[in-house]
């Protein structure tokens, strides 16, 4: 996130966290740049022959080698902004990271599957596209989210660490589960796929170890050169704009290598919209509620929602690709994904703020918002 916002939104500043009015013509109108680059993305895959080969030319994990260079642009000013000597205090935090790996491992996967079954039974391409999003938890995108909800960059930074390890450890045992092992006993048509286990640790090293590495290293090399005062209130907000250039950049990519295949099946994309608006939803809310529950505070609450009701569309995309064939429906089912969770999760920002108001009066994570924009 830019300057503004992100570089106030620390947990316990109180007074000093973000106030509207300060937010740039970049943050203020975030949704609108949103919704206008992924229709640009829609416009050039549709109308610009080839873009989609030419972008697909150079590929990192079966990744688009540009994308790949989004993300990264758009992960290392929020991983920079981490303060990781503080990393123990979200460690020794078991019931963050407990209600974590549960909401991530059993209860998102289970419930993309169930969803999928019962919006989709009869579109199996789809549904196998949407159970391999399920299994693809986030590590990228989220942490804009995050950073955007004034959530808890430390407990965001650990819990996309662990993510990326189980993702790395679960992700081919949990697909055979749930393509073959739950629809047998069910009594449902099963489907075979072999995952590569190379790709799922490519995707981990590029999206997240590069610019996790790069953060980290910044802000010791930064913190030792010039001080913490310096690098926070000085360097931060010069690189701050870069993740949501990055994000833009990305989107615009995204939707380019799929315009065609998104704009020419309509009533398809629609079908495969609805699992995933139920999904967020679910995942979001019911993961908030927790998080209320157990009394962890705004920021690591909203945390925790971001992490559980985001996905690693990336990956779920190269799977099935690499899996499937760039054609698939199962492919298809994948780009949805992020043409839905992008507009989704920025409005559930603006959710997550205004329950910060409404739900947690008195917690010191609580971002600033009592001046309105003029």
């Amino acid at each position: 996130m830019s300057d503004t916002v992100a570089e106030t939104a620390r947990p316990g500043t109180g007074p000093g966290a973000p106030v509207l009015a300060r937010l740039s013509t970049l943050d203020r109108f975030l949704p609108v740049w949103i919704v206008a680059a992924m229709a640009l993305g829609l416009a050039l895959g549709r109308w610009v022959p080839g873009l989609d080969e030419a972008l697909s030319a150079v590929e990192v994990g079966n990744v688009s080698l540009p994308i790949a260079v989004g993300l990264v642009l758009m992960m290392y000013p929020v991983l920079a902004k981490v303060r990781y000597t503080e990393l123990d205090r979200v460690t020794g935090d078991r019931r963050l990271l407990a209600a974590s790996l549960v909401l991530n491992w059993v209860v998102g996967p289970a419930l993309m599957f169930a969803l999928a079954w019962l919006l989709l039974p009869d579109l199996p391409e789809y549904r196998t596209g949407l159970v391999i999003v399920g299994l693809a938890r986030c590590i990228a995108m989220v942490l804009i989210w995050n950073d955007l909800s004034c959530g808890d960059r430390e407990a965001a930074a650990v819990l996309v660490a662990v993510n990326s390890v189980f993702q790395i450890a679960a992700f081919a045992a949990l697909g055979w589960f749930y393509l073959q092992v739950l629809p047998g006993w069910l009594g449902l048509p099963t489907t075979s796929a072999e995952f590569s286990v190379g790709a799922i640790v490519l995707s981990v090293l590029v999206f997240l170890g590069i610019p996790l590495l790069a953060g980290f290293l910044t802000r010791v090399v930064g913190e030792r050169a010039r001080g913490r005062d310096w690098y926070e209130s000085r360097f931060l907000p010069r690189i701050g704009p870069v993740a949501l250039y990055g994000l833009l950049f990305t989107i615009v990519l995204l939707f380019a290598l799929q315009g065609e295949a998104v704009t020419s099946r309509p009533g398809d994309v629609a079908r495969i919209a609805l699992p995933l608006l139920a999904y967020f939803a679910l995942m979001f809310g019911g993961s908030f509620l927790l998080g209320m529950r157990l009394r962890l505070g705004y920021a690591k609450t909203s945390t925790l929602a971001f992490t559980a009701a985001g996905n690693n569309f990336e990956l779920a995309i190269a799977v099935a690709i690499g899996t499937f064939g760039v054609t698939s429906g199962q492919a298809l089912a994948g780009v949805v994904g992020p043409l839905i969770e992008v507009p989704v999760l920025v409005a559930l920002v603006y959710v997550a703020l205004w329950a910060a108001r409404r739900f947690f009066p008195g917690d010191p994570t609580v971002p600033d918002l009592s001046r309105s924009a003029r």
